[in-house]
């Protein structure tokens, strides 16, 4: 039998939700680093609950087996509580391809949030592969998560996300070793740069829209990127583009204004 994802419930305090949003993570991440985000959001739109989804293989929900593609990442969904259809779900980084696939594929969603994310294919590059080559670097156990966070500064990594990667931790063995094998996040990397979601974006199905969200500091979307997603809007009047002040991080970086938007546009 395939494992489920592991996931936790957000929602307002004594609130019965009848709206219900997947939030899915970028590479190395987990359902947590939204928490904050997350819990913002019901305060203010009680009628929302939201879902922190743990992507396979990544915190909570491994065990799952290859191939690691976007496809099955997106299908995986299908294991979410059936008492809580999802009504929209939102990602970052990788998580944003994921959830541009379950968009297209899910009838029952009607809104999909791409944050800082890009439909485009492309060479490796940028911070995540970056990290994954540094960790094939570093020692495979450490006697504290300090060791790994001042070995990941070392080579260059600022302090926060190097405390954010120390969090992928476990003590196992009398030590701490990594949760997440690289060669699965390596694979989950090269679908992400190779796999064309733009014909998903260009004509979205039938009563979905799609709100791309980018942040300002980033250079994820570049500016051929951000021309298609104008021209997919003005296009379809359902495809939308959002600028967040701040860097790839944004759920750390500049949450207020992130929750801002979303509560306005949910």
């Amino acid at each position: 039998m395939s494992p489920s994802l592991n996931n936790r419930e957000v929602t307002a305090d004594d609130a019965s939700p009848d709206r219900w949003m997947a939030v899915l993570h970028g590479i190395f991440g987990a359902g947590r680093n939204w928490a904050m985000v997350a819990r913002s959001i019901v305060r203010s739109r009680p009628e929302w609950g939201l879902l922190l989804v743990d992507l396979r293989q990544h915190a909570g929900s491994r065990g799952f087996d290859p191939p690691h593609t976007l496809f099955r990442t997106a299908s995986d969904l299908d294991t979410l509580p059936p008492d809580r259809p999802l009504t929209a779900v939102m990602g970052h980084s990788f998580g944003g391809k994921v959830a541009l696939l379950r968009g297209h594929d899910d009838p029952g969603l009607e809104q999909v949030w791409v944050i800082d994310s890009t439909p485009d294919v492309g060479k490796p590059w940028g911070g995540p592969w970056s990290l994954l080559s540094l960790l094939r670097e570093l020692p495979d156990r450490f006697d504290r998560r300090s060791e790994a966070v001042t070995a990941l500064q070392a080579r260059g990594v600022g302090e926060g996300i190097a405390r954010w990667m120390a969090t992928n931790l476990e003590w196992r063995d009398d030590a701490f070793r990594w949760r997440l094998d690289l060669d699965d996040m390596e694979a989950m990397l090269l679908e992400f740069y190779r796999t064309d979601l733009w014909p998903l974006v260009e004509v979205p199905r039938p009563g979905l829209t799609i709100h791309f969200v980018r942040a300002t500091g980033s250079a994820v979307l570049g500016a051929d990127a951000l021309g298609r997603i104008r021209a997919a809007g003005e296009e379809t009047g359902r495809v939308f583009l959002h600028e967040v002040q701040g860097n790839h991080w944004l759920n750390a970086d500049n949450p207020d204004a992130l929750v801002e938007l979303l509560v306005a546009n949910l």
